[in-house]
């Protein structure tokens, strides 16, 4: 284990009735990061974090928390906590007391209880309201309660299940940025499971792409958006037009990829064998739209690549942004992503017309998985 890692799994499995829902994960990570497990419905995310947490017990493998084995110590003697979805507060308690259930519990003096409850309170904002009810709170009140409970021990590692899933779309988003920076301001290490990809870039230092109980890839938010190492990431990580092909040209500084009714020239090199299949990942919102394709500059080979020319089959407006649905003359759709930077446009796009769709050599990435 390196000087910098707090939380070492080593090659941990989990088997369930001859089902691998874990499935040889390693992973290092180090004190004070918030590291997210991201996947969808029964990638083994959960299952993970509950081996974490003590609730199961994995098949083999090892779980080291600052050099100390976790596997064999009971739930309850593990120096973490956990956080769940439903916040599990004492319906019966107030806010204070909620927040001091644990600690009483430890039987620690009553004036340290008092001292680190009042810590918490101011921590998360909540000090005019100790001596309320959680059905006296709104969501967002309840979820920072629970953190503050679960923060009151002083765990060495907060573990985090869908913190924000119960909370509706608008208050989860005004959330996102409040709850990772108060679990920063602590300096604990937290590890969180979420389906919610916006949430895992919000808060996360690191996330973990899981499927089927493995690590596609691991990387902080912008390498696992921008470079993608396999079809599958780039397709769950937000939005993708993903275009089948075949390599063209490979060389050091670029590779051309022949898409059919796009050719694209892509400003870097893969290693790859001229005329394999590969995948040609490009986001909405790196893409242009026009009514003409941009003039070709003069001795750059790229402008003969990187666009389309079709019909807008539908548009949706979001206010900060329009979403274009351009329909090639192959069958094949693109989606574009375009910031609305000016509150008119006397010529604006719209359903029939045509157009062109544009891209920089940098604006794409190529998979060969």
């Amino acid at each position: 284990m390196t000087a910098a890692t707090f939380l070492q799994i080593r090659n941990l499995v989990k088997d369930f009735s001859g089902h691998r829902a874990v499935d040889n994960v390693s992973i290092d990570i180090a004190k004070g990061e918030i590291f997210a497990l991201l996947g969808s419905s029964g990638c083994g995310k959960t299952t993970l974090l509950r081996m974490l947490a003590g609730f199961e017990t994995p098949t083999s493998g090892s779980i080291t928390l600052d050099g100390q084995d976790l596997v064999p110590l009971a739930p309850y003697a593990r120096p973490l906590n956990m956080m769940f979805q439903s916040y599990a507060l004492f319906p019966h308690l107030t806010v204070a007391d909620n927040i001091a259930f644990g600690l009483r519990r430890d039987r620690l003096p009553s004036a340290e209880v008092n001292a680190r409850v009042d810590a918490m309170l101011k921590l998360v904002q909540l000090e005019k309201f100790a001596g309320r009810k959680p059905h006296q709170l709104s969501g967002g009140q309840q979820q920072r309660v629970a953190l503050a409970r679960s923060l009151a021990k002083k765990p060495q590692l907060l573990l985090l299940d869908e913190p924000l899933g119960a909370l509706d779309k608008k208050l989860r988003e005004e959330t996102q940025i409040e709850l990772a920076n108060i679990i920063d301001d602590i300096g604990v290490t937290c590890v969180m499971v979420t389906h919610d990809q916006e949430e895992a870039m919000t808060m996360a230092s690191r996330i973990a792409v899981m499927s089927e109980g493995r690590f596609l890839q691991v990387g902080t938010p912008a390498e696992i958006y921008e470079t993608p190492a396999t079809r599958f990431v780039a397709d769950f990580i937000g939005n993708v037009n993903l275009m089948d092909g075949t390599l063209v040209e490979d060389e050091a500084d670029h590779v051309v990829v022949d898409c059919g009714d796009c050719r694209h020239y892509v400003g870097h090199g893969i290693t790859g064998t001229k005329g394999m299949a590969v995948t040609v990942a490009l986001r909405p919102e790196k893409i242009r739209i026009s009514r003409s394709a941009a003039a070709e500059a003069a001795g750059d080979p790229a402008t003969r690549f990187n666009r389309a020319q079709g019909r807008i089959k539908d548009m949706a407006y979001f206010g900060s942004y329009t979403v274009y649905h351009l329909a090639l003359a192959s069958g094949r759709v693109i989606k574009i992503s375009q910031s609305n930077t000016e509150r008119h446009d006397d010529a604006p796009l719209t359903w029939g017309d045509e157009a062109w769709a544009t891209w920089s050599p940098l604006a794409q990435v190529v998979l060969t998985r």
